[in-house]
């Protein structure tokens, strides 16, 4: 398998640090990057994403999602292939894919029907979901992300389901470039 970088989003809960670590392990040289390390590193200052975020949770969003662009350049130029997910919602998603456009991207959108998305929500041991509901994010999500690289609905599916036609559908030389 030649070296890429997966790029996967979706809404919270949709099973994207699930598939993102098993599709890593599917790799010679695998690196599973969560995007979210990097804002759970500011342990002073931090401020959270909220459905009205001040100028400060945005400016950490975006340094948040440097760093990550960062780190995964870097482990890619370092020989190893990269799966870097995060919840990159509308623009941020064409911002990342630009962060990254001199990089060989397959994108990924995980996207299972919001049912699914409320179930996996409440069985999770982490709450995504302050401030807003699962069905308005999910249908702002829809709405304001732009309908590019690989959707894919994993309502029915096992994670091991999922990887395989995240595979299957990259199969070759399947890659993402300048978006």
């Amino acid at each position: 398998m030649e070296k890429v970088i997966y790029l996967i989003t979706g809404v919270m809960a949709s099973g994207k640090s699930t598939i993102a670590e098993l599709l890593a392990s599917k790799m010679g040289n695998g690196v599973h990057l969560r995007g979210d390390v990097f804002r759970r590193m500011i342990v002073s200052g931090r401020e959270e994403m909220s459905a009205e975020p001040s100028k400060e949770a945005v400016r950490q969003l975006y340094l948040r999602y440097c760093l990550a662009a960062n780190a995964a350049k870097t482990y890619y130029d370092n020989g190893f292939s990269v799966v870097l997910q995060d919840n990159y919602y509308g623009a941020e998603l064409s911002y990342m894919m630009e962060q990254l456009k001199d990089y060989p991207v397959q994108l990924v959108v995980l996207c299972p029907n919001v049912e699914v998305v409320k179930v996996r929500e409440k069985l999770r041991e982490k709450v995504g979901y302050t401030g807003f509901t699962v069905e308005y994010l999910y249908s702002e999500f829809l709405k304001e992300t732009p309908k590019i690289g690989f959707w894919l609905d994993s309502s029915e599916q096992s994670p091991e389901q999922s990887v395989n036609d995240i595979l299957l559908n990259f199969g070759g030389n399947g890659v993402l470039k300048n978006i």
